[in-house]
């Protein structure tokens, strides 16, 4: 039986073995020291996507400490955790705290996405593996340096893609079709990520009690909070329907970039892989149409009041072996794949994969073993379980940060296009854009003072 096969039976049988395991004294700074020892994990960031990580992690490991700058939203998922495992974690208003820990083996991050690569990078450091939620990054310079120091580390990095591993497979028989000839030579690739709202105009107004806003500001520019009285129902609830804080970040530039390092980190992930082209990157990324909620001079908006990533957008970006792979606001939430040959495509989603390609498995199914290949062996039962396995075999996991990065440097670059108004010409070699100078200045940001990356 395979090392990777020996690990998975060891992930299978873990919830078995309790949920309190004692760690080891002797414990190795480069991963635990028995394969039947569960791994410690700790939380950095526990709003919405937090938990969900959190919770689909219990199996397979024990929980010591949770983070989070919202002490209501840390003391509320101190008392969730307790009751999934038994065991009470340590809470910390800082996450510096959970990395001089040396009983704890790797942090699960789950903030906003301006706080990603400060806490990825000075956790590799302490010697910690990461699970960091996606969009890994908030520019392309920061995905160059994780890089880096996953590199110089060889810490294990898994980012939270889950598509890769989870929707019942459904992207990864995508993938395998693809590959197998069923549409044959692709034409063209559509990413269908919804768009984003536009909000009123957003008044100052008093920090919520309990909310260490200097802190959840962090790297980013020193603002005013901001925040409407109406509350958002369903996924996010309990917080304002606008503000520049908690769900609403992913509608401001300041953290994060809309819809497109949203859901395109998803869905442009699978384009980029069912193509081959998870090694290199485009030639030219191009606003076809879009619309800004605020109007915008030199590349950045002109009021501090609103919503600022753009609303409705079509990208078109011109792929390796003239394959045009669009991404667009409009229509359903998916990927349409689509071959040179009339009538051969087909769509997937989290909740469907449909078209003739499809239909076509009933009497011609995909040969075996072919979604297997596809993930590099047999598909892990989660997310987090590829990520142990990789802990175990000190191996990167099926979302590691080089591939990433090279699709996510398609969403950051459509998102400087939008906000230049003009298309971006890509060298994915020198991982530069060609000939303009000042949209270069927006590869990379610079961090707030008190705030920079400690290494």
């Amino acid at each position: 039986m395979s090392t990777r096969n020996n690990r998975r039976s060891f992930l299978q049988s873990a919830s078995a073995l309790g949920s309190a395991a004692v760690v080891a004294s002797g414990r190795r700074s480069m991963g635990y020291n028995s394969s039947l020892e569960r791994p410690v994990f700790a939380t950095i960031g526990l709003r919405n996507q937090g938990w969900t990580i959190t919770k689909k992690s219990f199996k397979f490991a024990d929980f010591a400490a949770l983070a989070d700058v919202d002490e209501n939203v840390l003391g509320d998922n101190v008392e969730k955790t307790a009751k999934e495992q038994t065991k009470k974690p340590d809470a910390y208003a800082d996450y510096r705290k959970i990395l001089e820990r040396k009983d704890i083996d790797a942090v699960m991050i789950a903030t906003p996405d301006h706080w990603h690569t400060k806490i990825a990078v000075e956790a590799m450091l302490a010697g910690k593996d990461v699970y960091c939620e996606k969009p890994l990054t908030l520019t392309i310079a920061e995905g160059k340096l994780i890089e880096k120091v996953v590199k110089e580390t060889g810490r294990i990095f898994q980012v939270g893609t889950m598509q890769r591993t989870e929707s019942e497979q459904r992207f990864l028989q995508a993938i395998a079709l693809v590959r197998a000839g069923r549409i044959g030579k692709v034409k063209s690739v559509t990413c269908g990520i919804n768009g984003m709202i536009a909000s009123p105009k957003i008044p100052v107004t008093d920090v919520p009690e309990g909310l260490d806003w200097d802190t959840w500001l962090g790297p980013a520019p020193a603002v005013d909070y901001r925040a409407l009285p109406k509350m958002r129902e369903g996924y996010g609830g309990g917080v304002p329907l606008y503000s520049n804080c908690h769900y609403s970040f992913r509608n401001w530039h300041e953290y994060s970039g809309g819809k497109l390092t949203d859901w395109g980190a998803h869905h442009v992930d699978i384009a980029c892989w069912a193509l081959g082209a998870s090694d290199t990157g485009p030639s030219k990324v191009t606003p076809v149409k879009y619309e800004l909620p605020v109007e915008y001079k030199d590349g950045h908006p002109t009021v501090a009041d609103q919503y600022n990533a753009a609303t409705k957008f079509e990208i078109k970006v011109d792929m390796p072996d003239d394959v045009e792979l669009t991404i667009k606001s409009e229509g359903d939430n998916g990927i349409m794949f689509t071959g040179e040959e009339p009538g051969r495509r087909f769509f997937v989603n989290r909740g469907k994969i449909v078209g003739k390609p499809v239909e076509e498995l009933a009497d011609n199914p995909l040969p075996e073993g072919a979604v297997e290949e596809v993930y590099g062996g047999p598909v892990s039962e989660n997310h987090t379980a590829n990520f142990i396995e990789g802990m175990q075999d000190r191996k990167q996991p099926i979302s590691d940060v080089w591939t990433h990065n090279r699709m996510l440097e398609i969403c950051h670059l459509s998102n400087i296009a939008m906000r230049l108004g003009r298309p971006m010409k890509w060298d994915p070699d020198a991982r530069e854009i060609v000939g303009d100078d000042e949209a270069n200045t927006f590869l990379s940001r610079e961090s707030r003072k008190g705030f920079e990356i400690d290494m």
